[in-house]
């Protein structure tokens, strides 16, 4: 069969499974971390032990989660050289840099302060301890930064010359590190991690209240979770996400066609809500569409003029249309649940009824899941919308597969993450399970 043919796919098929998988982690690491810094800061200020309880409980959490996230990144960095040699033969000049940095100044920073704060508190006093969240938070989010430079040079390339010999380097290092690019994507993915965060601060506060246990800090969780969770989903929403998809429309006009299924191009272009794009017959089916909306997000007024695919050259366009459309549109549906679910729980906090009404506790629940979807479909559609191109306009993602690899090869290994992950995940539940059902009044 053809696809077992083709080496390029499988190394795809594999680094989507490892970098999605390793990305449940992060996402909540970041999302959890100025949670942390938030109650060391209250407990140092007012002298309260439940803030100080909720930092300790929740730094367990934190802790677990970071552990099995730095297992499950280690695997992407072999990857750059068993999977994509032709890659890192040719960028790696640029993107090795950022990558270093990541590993020498964030991940160290995180995990020199992350022991301390786990088991310091009564080593290191008050203040010191507080400071050991601090650095922790400023690791986990450093580390975003030095990840996002790196997917926005991807994305966006600036700051690089072409050597005699057709690989890249630096020409300039600061327009690099400050690629545009970078301030819209860092701003959106860390909203979108304070959403994973305060959504599962939250639905452990739900829990406990429905189980009637820890009452006091049940209500700390829900009221915390459910502030940010609110505050978050907004500015994921606007103005990152209007941000986002404005450079998109901007510097990548063909991923923007695809992710709204356009094939025609035109003024007071429409904003498909629902639709089914078929690419045979270039068009989307059953539309419902706000009439020039799209032209607006877009651009910034209605008269603007939005291209679609059919203005690209075929050989240019996303190579999974179908996928990067439902990808884009079921995420945005997510985030706009988001904000009615936070808002609607927002106001019954208001009124003090959010602890007794037993529905909307079920739903904070049970809603942890979704941010995790969420991001995920996120980065699938700035990956899939960025394809062919490994690096936009200058290198095919087929171009950056290592060669001697063959789909066999792939596939066997693939099925050994697949089964060492899953082992992994089932250990992951257990603990952080456990820890759940113990308690943050449980001294472990």
């Amino acid at each position: 069969m053809p696809v077992f043919n083709d080496p390029a796919l499988w190394h795809r098929i594999q680094f989507a499974f490892t970098i999605t998988y390793h990305y449940l982690f992060p996402q909540l690491t970041m999302g959890l971390a100025w949670f942390l810094v938030y109650w060391k800061w209250k407990a140092l200020r007012t002298g309260e032990e439940k803030y100080a309880q909720a930092a300790r409980f929740w730094a367990k959490i934190f802790g677990l989660n970071f552990a099995v996230g730095v297992v499950t990144g280690i695997p992407m960095e072999f990857q750059f050289g068993t999977n994509w040699s032709g890659f890192s033969k040719y960028a790696g000049g640029v993107i090795g840099q950022t990558l270093a940095m990541e590993g020498m100044f964030a991940f160290f920073l995180e995990s020199a302060f992350i022991g301390a704060l786990i088991w310091g508190e009564k080593r290191l006093g008050p203040k010191l301890h507080f400071w050991a969240a601090v650095g922790v938070a400023t690791g986990s989010w450093l580390s975003g930064v030095f990840i996002l430079v790196t997917n926005s040079f991807m994305q966006h390339p600036v700051g690089y010359t072409v050597l005699a010999d057709g690989t890249l380097a630096f020409d300039n290092l600061w327009a690099y590190l400050l690629n545009p690019w970078v301030f819209v994507q860092f701003a959106h993915n860390q909203c979108a991690a304070l959403v994973t965060g305060s959504f599962v601060v939250a639905a452990v506060g739900a829990f406990y209240t429905l189980r009637k246990q820890h009452a006091e800090q049940a209500r700390l969780y829900l009221n915390a979770g459910t502030l940010v969770g609110l505050i978050a989903s907004l500015l994921v929403a606007f103005p990152t996400g209007d941000q986002q998809a404005k450079f998109v429309g901007r510097y990548q006009p063909i991923t923007l066609a695809a992710m709204e299924g356009r094939f025609q191009g035109g003024k007071l272009a429409d904003l498909a809500v629902i639709g089914q794009p078929n690419v045979a017959k270039r068009r989307l089916e059953n539309p419902i569409e706000l009439p020039g909306v799209l032209s607006f997000l877009a651009y910034g007024t209605f008269e603007s003029y939005v291209r679609g695919l059919e203005e690209f050259p075929e050989d240019e366009w996303p190579d999974n249309i179908e996928l990067l459309y439902y990808s884009f549109h079921i995420m945005i549906t997510l985030g706009t649940i988001f904000i009615g679910l936070m808002g609607l729980a927002c106001l019954l906090r208001w009124r003090g009824r959010l602890e007794k009404t037993t529905p909307m506790l079920w739903a904070i629940m049970l809603a942890f899941p979704f941010p995790y979807i969420a991001n995920t479909l996120g980065w699938m559609t700035a990956e899939l919308g960025r394809q062919p191109w490994l690096i936009y306009g200058l290198f095919r993602t087929t171009h950056g597969a290592s060669k001697m690899v063959s789909p066999g090869d792939v596939i066997f290994t693939l099925i050994g993450w697949c089964g060492l992950y899953f082992v992994l995940g089932v250990l992951f539940l257990y603990l952080v399970g456990r820890e759940i059902m113990h308690g943050p009044e449980h001294e472990s």
